[in-house]
């Protein structure tokens, strides 16, 4: 799948619409107002964006996910990985600890993590 680019914006609206799916797209109208004081118009060109890029589909103005949030910033994250330290999910630990403790609950997690992935 090709890699997806949201801006600070497209990524907060993306996650209201993940938060309040399946939403009508008149809904987000209102939320947007509020959220981010935008106009209908405003509201209704950024989302045609997300569908373009593919993460959301518009049915008689009812709005649902194609790709769900979990998946997207999996996605992000792997690609993250992967432009910066040449797909190494070792060298990107290694980069994250050097600057953060982990907790004894967060290291075994980890380790469960691994093991249902070796099984």
């Amino acid at each position: 799948m090709a890699e997806i680019q949201l801006g600070v914006i497209e990524a907060r609206y993306a996650d209201m619409i993940w938060a309040h799916e399946p939403v009508t797209s008149s809904e987000l109208v209102k939320m947007t107002a509020i959220e981010f004081n935008w106009k209908r118009t405003t509201a209704h060109n950024v989302l045609r964006r997300l569908i373009d890029k593919g993460l959301f589909r518009n049915e008689n103005g009812v709005v649902t996910a194609v790709i769900s949030r979990d998946k997207f910033y999996s996605m992000q994250s792997r690609q993250y990985v992967e432009d910066t330290f040449s797909g190494s999910l070792p060298a990107f630990i290694a980069a994250f600890m050097q600057s953060s403790q982990i907790t004894a609950d967060e290291a075994e997690e980890i380790r469960k993590m691994i093991d249902r992935t070796e099984e």
